[in-house]
């Protein structure tokens, strides 16, 4: 059995990452796919929570702190992690460990109550969508609702006085549909998010996307649970997506997307425009510059073209995934070709052949819109 087969590919390029490439990558832990497989065939599995207990402890023992402690808690993320890239296709929950209590402990030990309770409603909108069940509109639009009562446009904006109140919105709105108040407990938080990770492999975009791509339905998925890091701490934060190369045309300049004060989310759900990497090395040049040097490790290390996402807490980087990413059948060609010449690389003629496949062919040689300028004629 591969460490893929084990900790899903998430799970085996943190490890990579952090004991082979001695990247900054966030302190974790990873809950193999068999216990996904177990659940997903006869419930939760036996002893997996006394499991969970033991990492969780050494985790706090490694980071100097307790998951909820009400003065210096310690937050995670809880993210999948299957054998095969799915992106986007499962489930992830963040800040989890918050409560009614550690946020005030958290807003204590940053000196930032904004942040803190920026924090806490984000994570009660992702447990209430994701673990719960709620339809996302519902906390939305009370965030549209709280923009208004600030006079603002961005969620950035809101003040801490208003996220005090936009909270104890969420939380009626977690009572209204469960019947239940928002769960205090960080282990049953815990324990709510892996389940929801767990049966997230079967939800019908898990599902729809592994047909397409022909991957085995018995695999399951592994669960990440990591050290969270804030790119919404302040303006001296933010979070982003990156590829080594540019994955439509396959030019070797890294391409990516990159969001001030924000979390991971915010870059993908499209409610903010986001910036470009050369953005990036206008705001942040040294952490640019860490990051292309980080892209040539990972490509000399995968030799291939790499997906990463990342996070800038308070001008620190951290990398927090890594794989080998998706592209197009031009990309495809064109990053064949030039990594036989890459002397990082190394790719032999015959690898750069199986790198291009049946797919990426047919995308090529059908018609494609140019992307020249053209004449508008007329509109309609």
């Amino acid at each position: 059995m591969s460490l893929k087969d084990l900790l899903g590919g998430k799970g085996a390029n943190l490890a990579e990452m952090t004991s082979v490439l001695k990247l900054p990558v966030p302190p974790g832990f990873t809950i193999s796919a068999d216990a996904c497989r177990e659940y997903i065939g006869s419930g939760w599995p036996a002893g997996l929570s006394d499991e969970i207990g033991k990492q969780v402890k050494k985790l706090e023992k490694t980071m100097g702190k307790g998951l909820g402690d009400p003065s210096d808690p310690l937050l995670v993320s809880v993210r999948s992690g299957a054998k095969f890239s799915m992106p986007g296709m499962m489930d992830t929950v963040l800040n989890l460990g918050l409560n009614d209590e550690s946020v005030e402990g958290l807003a204590k030990q940053t000196s930032d109550e904004r942040f803190a309770y920026d924090s806490y409603r984000r994570f009660i909108q992702m447990y209430g969508r994701i673990v719960q069940g709620i339809d996302g509109e519902r906390f939305e639009h009370l965030l549209e609702t709280a923009k208004e009562w600030d006079g603002v446009t961005e969620d950035a904006a809101v003040s801490a006085d208003t996220l005090r109140r936009l909270v104890l919105r969420f939380q009626d709105v977690v009572r209204q549909e469960t019947g239940k108040p928002f769960p205090q407990d960080p282990a049953e938080q815990l324990r709510g998010a892996v389940e929801a990770v767990f049966s997230s492999w079967n939800g019908p975009r898990a599902i729809a996307y592994r047909v397409r791509e022909r991957i085995s339905h018995d695999l399951g998925t592994a669960v990440n649970v990591q050290t969270m890091v804030f790119g919404n701490r302040d303006d001296n934060s933010g979070t982003g997506v990156g590829f080594t190369r540019d994955p439509a045309t396959g030019e070797n300049t890294p391409y990516g997307d990159f969001l001030v004060n924000a979390q991971g989310e915010d870059v993908v759900a499209g409610i903010r425009n986001t910036e470009t990497l050369d953005d990036l090395a206008k705001k942040f040049p040294k952490i640019h510059k860490e990051l292309l040097a980080i892209f040539d490790r990972l490509e000399k290390h995968y030799r291939d073209m790499c997906d990463t996402e990342f996070t800038i807490e308070q001008g620190k980087l951290w990398m927090l995934q890594t794989r080998v990413g998706k592209r197009t059948g031009a990309a495809a060609l064109r990053m064949a070709v030039d990594m036989t010449k890459d002397r990082k690389i190394k790719l032999s003629r015959e690898g750069a052949v199986q790198r291009v496949t049946a797919d990426h062919l047919d995308q090529v040689l059908h018609p494609q819109f140019s992307g020249a300028d053209i004449t508008v004629i007329a509109t309609g």
